[in-house]
């Protein structure tokens, strides 16, 4: 693992926010699209307790999440990341990653029916642009 990768995939996480989120529902993979903050190589996404990503993670916390390619066209770099999910109980984490865009699912950072999602990365596969070799970061 080299530095370099992982700040190529720390700067590709802190500037593309909104990514799918794959879960397993009755052994057929789930997407959604999911708004993504990250702590370095760890992700975080905020989610409402009441949903079916929550089922799916207590079931199976092994997640597959893409995130890049926001809008610009086929040159943006990408990742596709094999993680395992857990739920972060940190109140500070909580606050840090409150947006506004939430408020059509949460209330507030204190809202009880907050979950923040902690995906830890297994494997990420970063390429420079479509068409590219993958960059892989294990572990």
């Amino acid at each position: 693992m080299t530095t370099d990768l992982k700040t190529k995939i720390t700067s590709m996480f802190s500037n593309h926010e909104v990514g799918t989120l794959a879960t397993i529902r009755e052994n057929r993979p789930y997407s959604r699209f999911m708004l993504f903050f990250n702590k370095g190589l760890v992700l975080y996404c905020a989610t409402n307790e009441h949903t079916h990503k929550i089922e799916d993670i207590k079931s199976n916390p092994h997640v597959h999440i893409l995130l890049g390619m926001q809008g610009s066209g086929w040159n943006d770099p990408y990742a596709e990341i094999e993680a395992e999910a857990s739920f972060e109980e940190s109140a500070d984490l909580k606050q840090k990653f409150w947006d506004e865009k939430l408020s059509e699912w949460i209330n507030s950072p204190e809202d009880p029916e907050y979950l923040l999602l902690k995906l830890t990365p297994s494997v990420i596969r970063y390429y420079e642009k479509a068409g590219s070799e993958a960059e892989v970061l294990e572990g």
